[in-house]
């Protein structure tokens, strides 16, 4: 059963990169315990932004953002490590030089101690990262590499896990494989909160999911209400979805 409290509570977020422009414009989300949230929208619609801005990556000036009742707004990136919230970036998300082992003992390096135990959890949902383990991260494929950046992002063992369009570049037997482990890794007991411009693939597999239209949530219902929606297959579906 989901908390009275929302996992993740973003409460009419203004925020932007520079000064005077606002990419977010009083953005709302909620993310309940266990659930897995899809953000789809246009390019430019500021779904990046959103993940950032709940991550501490871009400089919220109105509204706020809270984790189980608790005010996180624009609290640094490493704090909110702490508190059980990974972010995993579209792309740059593996140390290329280091070996999949050492990306993921960079995951734990605020509890080291842990890394056996965190690194069973991660190879149980991905058994590759496991065979491959001593294999450096700048060889491997772009699937893969996204593999690795979950896998490390998991090793905090967060609460929270924001996705920024994780299938983004992939061939579509990868793009199926990511999206079945990030399941995988919602079904364990993860909330996600995903961006995805797969955006029919993305409503296949959340829960629930938010249109982002000009920095505002335009749209939100279950993935079903919203692939079976005609007025969302004529404006977003269409052109958005690979099919």
């Amino acid at each position: 059963m989901a908390n009275k409290t929302p996992v993740v509570h973003v409460d009419t977020v203004t925020a932007g990169y520079l000064p005077g422009i606002n990419i977010l414009n009083d953005c709302s989300l909620v993310a309940n315990e266990g659930e897995l949230i899809g953000i789809i929208g246009p390019n430019g619609a500021g779904k990046s932004t959103l993940l950032k801005a709940i991550f501490g990556l871009v400089n919220v000036r109105g509204g706020k953002v809270l984790l189980n009742g608790e005010d996180i707004t624009n609290l640094k990136a490493n704090k909110l490590v702490a508190k059980g919230v990974a972010f995993v970036p579209q792309s740059d998300n593996v140390f290329p030089s280091l070996t999949i082992e050492e990306n993921l003992q960079m995951g734990v390096f605020q509890t080291p101690k842990r890394f056996n135990e965190r690194f069973e959890f991660v190879t149980s949902i991905f058994p590759d990262l496991g065979k491959r383990r001593h294999q450096r991260a700048g060889s491997l494929s772009g699937g893969e590499r996204q593999m690795v950046a979950m896998g490390r992002a998991l090793m905090i063992d967060p609460s929270v896990l924001l996705l920024d369009e994780p299938s983004a570049g992939l061939s579509p037997v990868r793009q199926d494989e990511t999206f079945i482990r990030v399941k995988e890794v919602n079904a364990a007991g993860v909330t996600v909160i995903m961006v995805e411009q797969n955006a029919r693939r993305c409503l296949q597999i959340c829960d629930r999911a938010y249109v982002l239209d000009q920095g505002k949530d335009a749209h939100t219902g279950t993935g079903r209400e919203l692939l079976n929606d005609p007025k969302m297959v004529e404006l977003y579906l269409g052109n958005l979805a690979e099919l």
